[in-house]
This record gives C-alpha cells, structure tokens and sequence, in this order.
C-alpha cells in the first residue's frame, strides 16, 4: 500500500502541526482561507483530511475581490472544491477593494483579511488558516531587506500570531511547486491569478527578482532566506523575553543608572519599551526616536531636560536615577 504524493504529504505534515500546537478544544471551527489558487486549494485538502482526525470542523471562505471580470464564478469555482474536498461548510464573501496611499495591493490585503476576520467571528471560529508558502516568505524577507527594515521586519510572516482567534500559516515549509504538485496528484484544478504575472504589481516583480536570484546564484536561495527569518525570530524572542524578565526584576521607577548602563545595548533598549509601557506609555506611540532620547540619559548625560515621551510622561535623571513622572500641563 503506497502512501500520498510526497507532496500532498508535506502539505498535510504542515496543518497537522499548526492544528496541534494551536491545541483548539474538540468540537472547536477552523476558518480555511481559500482563493481557489494552487496554494489555497493545497491547504484546503490538508485542512480537510487532517482536521476531522483533531475533531475540528472545518470552514472554507473564499474571498471575492471583484478586482477582475469573472471573479464571481472564480470564487463559486472555489467554493465546489471545497466542499468536494470534505470541507463542511463553505461560503463566499464579497469585499469592495477602497483604493489605499499604500496601493492596490495593500487594500486588497486589507479587505481580505477584514472579510476573514468577520467570518472567523460568525463561525465562532478559533483559527484562521492562510496558504502562504516558504516562497511567499522568502519574498517578504527579500523585500524587507531590500527595504532596509530593521531585524522585526526580517523575521517575515509568522507561523502562529493573534490572541483570540489564531492566523496560522501551515505551509511556511511547503514550497510554491509543492502545492502545485499537490493539487495536480489530488486532481484538483487551481485557479491561476493573472495579477501574478503582472509586473505592476511589487510582489510580483519581487518574485522575478528571487527567481533571478535563484538562476545566478543556484538553488537554495529561498530556503536561505526561510532559514534566516527563523534564525532572526529566534534570537529576537530570546532579547524580548530577557527583557520583560529584566524589566520585571528593575520594577516601577525610579531605576539605577549603574544598573541600566551595565545591561547590552541591543537588550537594553527593548528593556526601555517594556518599563515605558508598564509606566504607561502607550506602545504603539513609542518610537526609535523616543526609546535613543532616553536612553541618552544613560549613555550620553550632559544635563540634557527631561525627556517627553508618549502619555504625557517625561523621563528625567538626577542623583544616578532615572525617573519617569506625569507631565506637567502648563
């Protein structure tokens, strides 16, 4: 008795491992995104032959962006292989693309992930699964550096986020052939996008640059770059979690400069986030900019004023502490 295609396999290790280290309760729904194109309708198989084995019911959504004639026979296209997948429900919804200073792209992006987090509420649903493979990572990173990011961004997608309602990305070690090769052994019939072939789109012309890439250098030019956004995610959850210890055991201001100063820099300013935001400091507000002005305070102390930072905080140093206080409103 042979086994599946190997491809097919990959696909199904992929979901079997998100779903198990999501470690949803029996009888929980899972919300499987799905554009009816090679990596979706791979990921849609998974999720049905695999999450049935977790007593998870299963929910396929197919987004329709009404950016291209036909669109709605493309989703409804979709929808009939879901369910003969053995996914158990299935619906479409519709979404208006609002044209975006970030462009077409980024409000598609937006508008599909609107639509699928209200179908995550509506099923009750306690995960949302997404097709992106190691190729769309590779692409990410690609970009982020080609960008000049810092090391957040260089992490690319991640495999698990969210509170809540879980967005799972089982296929980041499934390539973008794999998941064609799936759906050709499984006989399904995927959608191919012509956006993907357009080069007014950047993904697309960052995927040509990556497939250049691959044909100068040699193959291995996307898992090199998989490899590096877990080697980089790594290491920056090992300095976040030292640093929320770190803040922990400094407490509520104020706090010693000797002791501040002796903590590595690349540590000490996430140390510097974490005791701003417990002093109130929304987080989303602090900048770069906020988190070297104070700690300037340590580092370059001249008698410089008090720093204001978000929340109407400032930070000040006297008699080797550092002391962050309210604002005074004049």
């Amino acid at each position: 008795m042979t086994g599946p295609h190997p491809a097919v396999a990959a696909c199904r290790r992929g979901v079997r491992a998100a779903l198990s280290e999501a470690a949803l309760p029996p009888g929980s729904t899972v919300v499987t995104a799905c554009s009816g194109g090679p990596d979706s309708l791979a990921l849609a198989a998974a999720v049905a032959f695999e999450a049935p084995k977790q007593r998870l019911t299963t929910v396929a959504v197919v987004v329709d962006h009404q950016l291209q004639e036909g669109s709605g026979d493309v989703a409804l296209r979709a929808l009939e292989q879901c369910r003969d997948l053995g996914i158990d429900q299935a619906a479409v919804r519709t979404v208006d693309v609002a044209g975006t200073g970030d462009g077409p792209e980024a409000a598609a992006r937006d508008a599909r992930y609107a639509a699928l987090a209200e179908a995550a509420a509506s099923y009750d649903a306690g995960a949302v699964l997404l097709g992106h493979t190691s190729d769309d990572q590779a692409e990410t990173v690609l970009l982020a550096l080609a960008r000049g990011s810092g090391p957040r961004a260089l992490t690319g997608m991640a495999r698990a986020s969210g509170v809540g309602v879980r967005w799972l990305r089982p296929l980041l070690d499934v390539t973008r052939d794999e998941t064609h090769a799936a759906c050709a052994a499984l006989r399904l019939e995927p959608w191919h996008d012509p956006h993907n072939d357009d080069p007014r789109y950047l993904r697309v012309r960052v995927r040509k640059a990556l497939a250049d890439l691959e044909a100068d250098i040699g193959p291995g030019v996307v898992a090199g770059l998989t490899r590096t956004a877990e080697l980089i995610r790594d290491d920056l959850t090992h300095l976040d979690d030292s640093a929320t210890r770190l803040a922990t055991e400094l407490g509520e201001s104020p706090w010693p400069v000797d002791e501040l100063a002796a903590i590595a820099t690349p540590l000490r300013t996430r140390v510097w986030r974490e005791l701003l935001r417990r002093a109130g400091s929304p987080a989303a507000s602090l900048g770069k900019v906020h988190i070297d002005a104070v700690d300037a305070l340590v580092t370059r102390w001249h008698g410089q004023q008090p720093i204001h930072i978000p929340g109407s905080l400032q930070v000040r140093r006297g008699a080797g502490l550092i002391v962050v206080e309210r604002r005074q409103v004049q």
